[in-house]
């Protein structure tokens, strides 16, 4: 079964913003589409609304005015479901409840042909569990779109236990026609993004309830330091806590309480206070006319370093110091390449040394631990960056042992190289790198669990939220073995199966072979 053709009737139940979205991008792709809402009057309107933007389209030339008009024609109001009954795909868009879901597709199967498709925009109800009471169940397939559904290009196609692989690789080649980027899932809960997105937001609140640094910090180190388009705080504004905290704690019980999942108590918080974000006016930052966003912390301007040392035998994280330090040299600063361990302890020389502060990468440990290991008073780590050649922010933290001078030496260095320098408190794994981790260790059991592929998982991450890189290729990158060192130490800092490693990124790292690749 391939793709349909431009001359398939495709119908779309439910006219809200998802519905019209889907809708405006088949009609554009060149399918007629029939549009059916209960709510008669939000059909014309959504038509009305969908041939305004093809016009607004036109005008900006990104489409051809006989264009826009005929794809505006294409657009049909159904005064009925059976008005759908020559449809070759349906696409269900309507409440995301279980029941009312159900009832549709039951009414659909007995007026559609027997090979139409039956398609279901849902992003948290089991495919398998919609498709269980139909005659057919083999031809009901998810087709989860991501709003705004004309701009994000993520389409994520989802199988129950019945559905049909056929039907499934038409939709996902359908999409792919469309001008979308499809994946396959299987269907669990969240299938990939909402699953794998939740520690962005979960290690979010742990930094801020164990006093990392303020919520407009946190953010700017997530985007300057990260690359993330949006930092959490930020985003969970923008969703709406009701609507985030809702699909955590929906992702939690429907994985029986796995603690990766737990949903946050200062979130919950927030929801009963009604601090909802943008759409209640007040979240984390307040909107409106006279609101005034907060701006980041950073450290005050240090006096430039006299001295810079480089071991080249650093241990955990030395590898991934290069791409710093070829950022040092190009801001001019002379760097002293060691090759020796002398003078150091315990075989682990730190990667940079600056006027006796030791500064690493950060292993997962907290700066306080590492310096009692290595017994090294002064001693100060710094956080991942993604780019680390243009990076505006860099995040640090000191150990409480380490003295002020060589932790203003700390900070001079990354200064010097055009860091605006943010300290947070000496959390273990800093702000990105245990995000990341995370991130990566989701992915990777997403993998391992068969619910997709790994190519699929850092399409659907960087198609559907936008990350700067796919979780599995951010990790070869920076190393799988450091990604399972940041993860056991997490664990074994707090003592929680919340940072237990994938057991395919153990293979991966025994095997000393990228987890992207497969």
């Amino acid at each position: 079964m391939a793709a349909l053709t431009t001359d398939s009737i495709v119908a779309v139940v439910g006219s809200g913003a998802m519905g019209a979205g889907i809708a405006q991008v088949a009609a554009a792709a060149g399918h007629t589409v029939k549009l059916y809402d209960a709510r008669p009057e939000a059909v014309n309107r959504a038509i009305d609304d969908i041939a305004g933007t093809f016009g607004k389209l036109a005008a900006k030339g990104r489409m051809s005015a006989a264009e826009a008009e005929a794809a505006r024609g294409r657009l049909q109001a159904a005064s009925s479901l059976r008005d759908l009954a020559d449809a070759a795909l349906v696409i269900e868009a309507i409440v995301e409840q279980l029941d009312a879901k159900r009832a549709l597709f039951a009414e659909l199967e007995g007026i559609v042909a027997d090979e139409a498709i039956l398609a279901t925009n849902t992003s948290s109800i089991s495919v398998t569990a919609l498709g269980a009471p139909l005659r057919r169940p083999e031809r009901l397939v998810g087709m989860h779109f991501f709003n705004p559904v004309p701009l994000m290009a993520l389409v994520e196609v989802v199988s129950g236990l019945a559905t049909d692989r056929a039907v499934a690789q038409a939709v996902h080649d359908t999409a792919a026609a469309w001008g979308k980027s499809p994946v396959h899932a299987r269907s669990t809960p969240g299938f990939i993004v909402n699953r794998v997105a939740r520690p962005y937001y979960a290690e979010a609140w742990r930094l801020l309830n164990e006093g990392a640094a303020d919520t407009a910090t946190l953010d700017a180190v997530m985007r300057e330091a990260g690359g993330f388009r949006m930092g959490p705080f930020e985003l969970m504004d923008l969703i709406g806590h009701d609507v985030n905290y809702a699909v955590t704690k929906s992702v939690f019980d429907a994985y029986y309480g796995d603690p990766r999942f737990t949903p946050s108590v200062l979130q919950r918080e927030m929801v009963d206070a009604g601090f909802l974000g943008r759409k209640s006016g007040r979240g984390f930052y307040r909107y409106g006319d006279n609101a005034v966003p907060p701006q980041p912390k950073s450290e005050p301007l240090c006096p430039r370093p006299e001295y810079v040392g480089y071991s080249l035998e650093a241990g955990a994280g030395g590898e991934q110091t290069a791409p710093m330090l070829a950022r040092f040299e190009a801001h001019g600063l002379h760097v002293t390449r060691r090759t020796s361990m002398e003078g150091h302890q315990h075989g682990e020389a730190p990667a940079f040394h600056c006027n006796g502060a030791a500064i690493y990468l950060t292993d997962g440990r907290s700066a306080t631990a590492r310096a009692r290991a290595n017994r090294h008073d002064d001693t100060v780590v710094f956080d991942l960056v993604l780019d680390a050649a243009n990076a505006p922010r860099i995040a640090v933290a000191r150990a409480d042992q380490c003295g002020e001078a060589a932790y203003q030496s700390a900070v001079a260095l990354f200064q010097a190289a055009g860091f605006a320098v943010t300290r947070l408190d000496d959390v273990p794994g800093l702000a990105v790198m245990r995000t990341v981790a995370m991130l990566a260790n989701e992915a990777a059991d997403t993998v391992h669990q068969g619910v997709c592929s790994a190519r699929a998982v850092d399409m659907a991450m960087q198609k559907g939220v936008n990350y700067p890189r796919g979780p599995l290729a951010w990790a070869d990158e920076v190393g799988v073995g450091h990604i399972v060192t940041v993860l056991d130490n997490l664990a074994a800092t707090y003592g929680e199966d919340r940072y237990r490693v994938s057991p395919l990124l153990r293979r991966r790292q025994a095997g000393r072979k990228a987890i992207h690749a497969e």
